[in-house]
Formats: structure tokens, sequence, C-alpha cells
């Protein structure tokens, strides 16, 4: 096939080139996306669905390789490994605003494979792979039902940017990724410096002008060089079976859709299962065990969908029973656990978590290799892990480390939390939530707990941070809505969104948008920013309630830490040859000491004795003598003239034998021997450097 391009401007000096039939043809679909001199391959590959299967088998995998940027990868094997998290958080903004937008019954396999082939530094690759997801779905004959658009927003120096630079991105307040339709958005994820409602309002309204442009692109595209799409295999339940389970549970569904208690409710519904199920089974003897049990279930699991739809959109009533804006009991706690440096219990109805404040120094420090930003090693001091064990929902299951829904929940309320911790803070900080139960809104629980525990041991942040989501219940024909506060597990498995929304009283700091439909208005999601800003400020006041401020001091538990600041000229001086100075410190002391070129000398000890101790002995190697003061200095040379006395660390002068006292010496050892201390005094300090002693005279001052 001949190479078929198209290219497009989102921005004065921005154009977009995507391209197909060059490379990767035997894929079902396949594109090369190009901004400045960065490019991203998307090939999308489909096979049969596999028996059993009852949900949409999609599969987006994106990742970067260090011969994109011209390096190599960093430690001992030269080969790219695991996924980073950058990696995995791609991966799934690319896979939210596609899921959506393929029909109902649609079970074939499906894999979205993106590659970074050249990263020029500039230009970041994410929504590039989302763009190009895209554009290889529409080229491909999978019924897929796009195209969508992607594009980031930036807002630097109050003017707000597409697709900002690297650099431009260090001095934006907003960071949005926005995927949508032409006048509907389905996906958004990102985070800001406490901006308004309206100001992500505006980001958004933007981003859906160059979604536009980018759809009809696409559709050009796919005119010239897209394959004919195939008529797609459904796995519907039999309309017979369907009609069937309704019939039975009719009577008995909506009172087992509203009992309040998620453990309650989902044995309700399974006892109404599986009586259905005895009964309905000689009618269905055709099938077999497998099948019938696979039907059912699914044809089940939607009538229940149904029917908490109905409910909530018809008689406003909830599974728990509260109102359509009514938040769910609260609870916070401080100072649960001892030991740790900080510890919160955040509650919200059934869902808990418990959020660990642990504090460190420079070492600590979470390092990365980058290939997109044109740095050799980003740096993160304040970082959150996020895990999810089994009984938080009271199930059994393979235990393993954090999956992509962990790493990406983390993501999200690190970065809503990470804007209230000042960027002087000598410490490095990590926060680790452990989710106790789960029915709705862990990240947010996540969220609430960081901040508490982040002031429980005494980190000074700026403002207290809350986050809360928001879900939607749309009738069928989409004419009617009701947006719901605070939602449950199961009105987000049930409903249309969940939208998440963090910050502080100030203004915005982190958002994500996950929808099942195909899109929905601008305004409508505005509407919900309202609802959402409304329930934090509610959180909030549970939060300051519990403890309005950060402990006036760091905890004890907390090892000590200083930072003083030392000539540069001295940094030499203070870890000597070979590091021989600063080690004697660090081994004498117990103490962590961290210099930078600029002079900043951090230093961390396990208590208030040590870190003084360590203090003193740094800036007593890097201090310069000065005439006319008095010091204690130890004799390291004699000899018959005098003796060289070590004033301060690897800073000698000499003692003459006339200044040793007040009457004449007939020998030097008579008054010091070597490892002796004594007291001098600085009489002067030459164009050389060479120092002048005299004890007689410091003895004379001192009496």
């Amino acid at each position: 096939m001949a190479e078929q391009k198209i290219s497009f401007q989102i921005a004065e000096g921005k154009n977009i080139e995507i391209s197909t039939g060059k490379v990767a043809n035997l894929a079902n679909g396949s594109c090369l996306v190009r901004l400045g001199d960065t490019i991203v391959l998307c090939c999308v590959c489909s096979g049969p669905a596999k028996p059993g299967t009852d949900f949409l088998a999609l599969q987006v995998d994106y990742r970067e390789k260090y011969s994109a940027a011209g390096k190599f990868p960093g430690g001992y094997i030269k080969r790219e490994g695991r996924p980073t998290e950058k990696e995995i958080l791609t991966c799934r903004v690319t896979d939210r605003p596609l899921r959506p937008l393929f029909p109902k019954g649609f079970f074939d396999e499906i894999q979205v494979q993106c590659l970074l082939l050249s990263a020029d530094g500039v230009n970041e690759p994410d929504v590039l792979a989302m763009l190009g997801s895209s554009a290889a779905l529409v080229l491909s004959d999978l019924p897929f039902q796009g195209p969508i658009g992607a594009v980031r927003i930036g807002k630097v120096n109050g003017v707000l940017v597409a697709n900002p630079t690297n650099e431009e991105m260090k001095q934006s307040t907003i960071d949005l990724i926005y995927a949508g339709l032409p006048d509907k958005v389905i996906m958004i994820e990102g985070e800001a410096q406490f901006c308004t409602e309206a100001e992500l309002e505006e980001a958004m309204r933007m981003a859906n002008e160059i979604v536009k442009i980018q759809c009809a692109a696409q559709t050009e595209l796919q005119a010239r060089a897209g394959k004919a799409k195939k008529t797609p295999v459904l796995h519907l339940v039999p309309e017979a079976l369907q009609k069937g389970l309704e019939d039975f549970c009719a009577d008995r569904i909506e009172a087992a859709c509203t009992v309040p208690g998620k453990q309650d409710r989902i044995e309700v519904l399974d006892t109404l299962l599986s009586e259905a199920r005895a009964a309905l089974r000689p009618q269905f003897a055709d099938m077999s065990d497998d099948d019938f049990a696979l039907e059912t279930a699914k044809g089940f699991d939607d009538y229940v969908r149904i029917t908490t739809r109905s409910v909530i959109l018809n008689k406003h009533y909830r599974p728990d029973g509260r109102t359509i804006t009514q938040l769910r009991p609260l609870s916070a706690e401080v100072g649960v656990l001892p030991v740790v440096h900080g510890s919160a219990l955040f509650s919200r109805g059934e869902t808990q978590a418990m959020v660990i404040a642990t504090l460190g120094n420079e070492k600590d420090a979470q390092e990365t290799d980058t290939i997109t930003t044109g740095e050799t090693m980003a740096t993160k001091r304040f970082y959150l892990h996020y895990n999810f064990p089994n009984y938080s929902v009271g199930e059994v299951g393979r235990i393993s480390g954090p999956g992509r829904r962990e790493i990406g929940h983390g993501d999200l309320a690190e970065r809503s939390v990470s804007k209230v911790v000042p960027k002087d803070f000598p410490y490095v900080v990590r926060c680790v939530s452990e989710i106790m139960s789960s029915n709705g809104s862990t990240s947010m629980a996540s969220v609430c707990g960081a901040t508490l525990a982040l002031m429980d041991a005494g980190v000074p942040i700026t403002a207290p941070v809350a986050g809360i989501s928001c879900g939607l219940v749309t009738s069928e024909d989409g004419a009617d809505y009701l947006i719901l506060t605070d939602i449950l597990g199961a009105e987000d498995h049930f409903g249309d969104m969940d939208f998440k929304v963090c910050g502080t009283a100030d203004g915005i700091t982190g958002f994500q948008l996950d929808l099942k439909l195909p899109g929905i208005s601008i305004d409508l999601l505005c509407e919900a920013m309202v609802r959402n800003k409304e329930a934090r400020s509610q959180i909030l006041d549970v939060i300051t309630a519990c403890i309005d401020k950060p402990r006036a001091e760091i905890s004890p538990r907390a090892p000590r830490m200083e930072v003083v600041q030392i000539n540069p000229e001295k940094i030499g001086a203070l870890i000597g040859p070979g590091g021989k100075n600063i080690r004697a410190i660090t081994d004498e002391t117990g103490a962590s000491i961290d210099v930078d070129d600029s002079g900043c000398v951090k230093i961390m000890a396990a208590d208030k004795e040590h870190l003084e101790m360590a203090k003193e002995r740094v800036l007593g190697s890097t201090a310069e003598a000065e005439i006319g003061k008095i010091y204690r200095g130890k004799v390291v040379t004699i000899r018959d003239f005098g003796a060289f006395v070590e004033i301060l660390p690897g800073v000698d002068g000499l003692l003459h034998i006339s200044e040793m006292a007040d009457y004449r010496v007939a020998k030097v050892s008579d008054i010091c021997k070597e490892g002796d201390f004594v007291s001098v005094k600085v009489l002067d300090i030459d164009q050389s450097g060479k120092i002048r002693l005299s004890r007689k005279a410091a003895l004379q001052e001192m009496e």
C-alpha cells in the first residue's frame, strides 16, 4: 500500500502529521504520528473472543525505548525491562477514551501497541500515542465508533497553550490531558496549581476545538487509506433467556438493588440469581452448563444495572438510602500508629484508607531515567504509593505487586497532594495509602488520608487537600440525567461516570474523568465540577476539625534535619581527599550529610544531640580562621622553633616558641607535645594564608 499522509495545525508553529502505509502493514491498522521530531508508532491487531469472555478484551500498551532519544539504558542490563510508571500511566489515559467506543457485546481481543520511535526532548509523546491509537483503529477493519482527538493544554504566563513543550510545562499552572469526540468530552486527566473551575472549563473548551480538527483529519485519512469495516460478532444474551430472567426477578429486583450495605446487597443479589438459574435451567436444557452460567450472569448483571439506574434516575433513591447530593458518613483520625512519623485513618462510609507518612533525606528521593524530556535524571522528593489488597473488598485472590490500577490511583493522589508540600521543605516525603476497605473512590480517600498524615508528621503543608468523586446516570435516550455526589462502588459499576476532583479551599490540584458513555457535554461536566466543589468543602471541614494545621514541630519519631550554608569554595574541605573528612563526620555522629554545588548542606541525624555534633563538625571543617579569635587547637607537629597547631579541620598555624608563654620558654616540649590541645589566638594571616598564633595572648585575654 502506498504511504498516505495528512497534516494539520493545532496551534501556530505546531503541525501534527499522521501517516500510514509505510510500516507495520500486517496489523489491522497502523500509523505514525509526528510532532516536531517526536514520532510514535501505533498498531492495532485483533483476534476472536476467547470462550467465556464477557467483557471487551481491549489491551493497550505503550513503550518508550532509550534508542528513541539516542541513549543507553542505565544499569547493568542494557535492555529495557518492565514498563515504567510513566508508560503505565500513558497506557491508562489511552485506554479510557477508546473503551466506550465499541459496540455492546463485542468481546473480540483487541491489542493496541504504541512505540516511541523518536524523542526530540521537546514534545511529549503521550498525547500523540492517544491520537495515534484512535487513528490506527479508524484505519482498521474493527468496529470502532471514533475517531477521537487527544491534546494537552497548559497555561503559561496566563495564556492557554496547546501541546506545550517540556520547557513550557515547567512554567505551566495547568496540565490538562483531554480526549473526546467533537463537542463531547470522554476523558480528562491532569493537575493544576489551584486553578478555578472556570479556568479548567476554558481549557477544556479550547481542547474541544482542537479535537474537532484532529477528528476531521482522521476521517479524511480513513477515506483515503482505511480498510472496510467488518461486521462484528456480538455476544449478546439470548432474548428468551433475558426475558425469562426479568420475568422471574421482576417482583424482587428493585428491593434487592436497594439493600443498604455492600456485602448484604451482594448476598441478596447472589441468592436471587441462584434461584433464577434453578427455575430457568429446565427451559434451556440445550445450553451447556458453562454457557448457561455465563449468559445468566451477563443477563442478570444487565438487569441489575438497568434497575439500579432506573431507581436512581426516576425515584432519586440510592442503594444506601442517601439523597443525591449527600455524602456518606465521614470520620478522620490522626496519630493512629506508634513508631511511624505520621499516620491517619480516613473513612467515608465503607471506604477506608490508612495513610502513613515517612520523612527521609536526599538519598530517599526517587530517581528515574528520563527519555522524553531531554534531562538525564528526574528526581521526585514527594511520592505517594497506593495499595489495594484483596481483603479491602472481602475477597481472596492472587497477591502480587502493584498493578496498573494501583499505579494510576497512587499517581492521581500524589499529583493532587504534592501541590501543598513546600518546595523548600528539606525532607524527602513518602506517603503510603493502605486501603482497609473499599466501596467507591479509594483514591480520593487516599488524598484526604495523606493530608491528615502529613499534618500529623509536622510537614508544613500550605493547605489541606480533599478529593471526592461524582457520578452520573442518564436515561436510555440521553434526554434526562442525574449527577450523584460521592458514588458507591455499585453506582460506579452501573453508572456512566466517575469524575474525581481534588483541591484546597483555594482551587483545584488534581482531576480525572472516566466515562462509560461515548462522551458527554462540557456543560454537564462543569455542572459536576460545581457539585464536586461543594462536597470538597464539607470534607475539608471534617479534616480541619480533626487537625486544623500541621503540628508545630516535626514528629519526634522522625530524624532531625537542619540545612546550613557554607562557602562553595569550602566544599572540598568538607568532603576531604577521597571523601575522608565527610566519612569521618558521618561515622562519628551517625548523621547523613548531603551537599550540593551551591554549598547547601543538609544534615540528618537520629536525634538533636547527634545533629548538633554533626553540624558543629561541618561548620568547623568549612570555617575560616579569623584574626583576633581564640581557638582550642590540637598540636600536630613539634619543632625547635615552635609548634604547628590545627585550629580548624585541615587548617593549622605556627605557634612560635616566643608566643607560648609570658616568660622565656627553654624548650617547646616544656609547654606542649604532639596530640595536646592548647588555646591560641590568631595574631595574623599573611597574604599567602600562613597563620601566626599566640598562646600567651590567648591566656592573657582569657584571664
